[in-house]
């Protein structure tokens, strides 16, 4: 009886600690580009030049000089680019992949680990789908165009400015290289 107190209190001393990998990188490229043929490798370095534009446009710092790129390509003809990137949660990084047009549109957005212990109700499809069709020209205020998840308001802020980046990054970087201009 003496120890009942300490038992009652065990649940809230001892933390889960949940780490997910739900998606590979081939696995994620797959699931955003499904019939590509061919998808390259084609990683980005920025100048400075560069993040201070892609931070301007997406009021969104670009902490990264190097960006991992892909090119997906259905029988030698372009697709669009699928690149992964990582944002904090709370404590801990969400790696997660994003899928744009040519055009500069959101094609698809998956997440591809998630470390926190709570807050991944941003893997839910209804969530994600948020975004497609999404362009640096669309809004992205989280509670208004895009919908906050209770319990996960920093992954879903983090992971929505990230999105917003990577189009910029696309509209800073990546157009010179569709004309035949090589990222790095």
């Amino acid at each position: 009886m003496r120890y009942a107190p300490i038992i009652a209190l065990a649940p809230f001393m001892v933390s889960a600690v949940q780490a997910n990998q739900y998606f590979t990188t081939e696995q994620a490229q797959k699931a955003l580009f499904p019939s590509a043929t061919r998808v390259l490798a084609t990683p980005v370095e920025l100048s400075d030049e560069q993040r201070s534009q892609i931070e301007a446009l997406s009021d969104v710092r670009q902490r990264w000089k190097e960006q991992p790129v892909w090119r997906a390509e259905k029988d030698g003809v372009f697709q669009g680019w699928y690149i992964e990137d990582r944002v904090i949660g709370k404590h801990e990084f969400i790696r997660y992949a994003v899928a744009l047009s040519p055009e500069g549109r959101v094609l698809g957005i998956e997440i591809m680990e998630y470390l926190e212990t709570y807050g991944d109700q941003v893997r839910q499809a209804d969530w994600r789908g948020q975004f497609l069709g999404r362009t640096t020209q669309s809004g992205f205020k989280l509670g208004e165009d895009i919908r906050n998840i209770s319990g996960a308001t920093l992954s879903c802020r983090n992971v929505t400015n990230g999105v917003k980046r990577l189009l910029a990054l696309q509209q800073v970087a990546l157009n010179a290289s569709d004309r035949g201009a090589q990222p790095k």
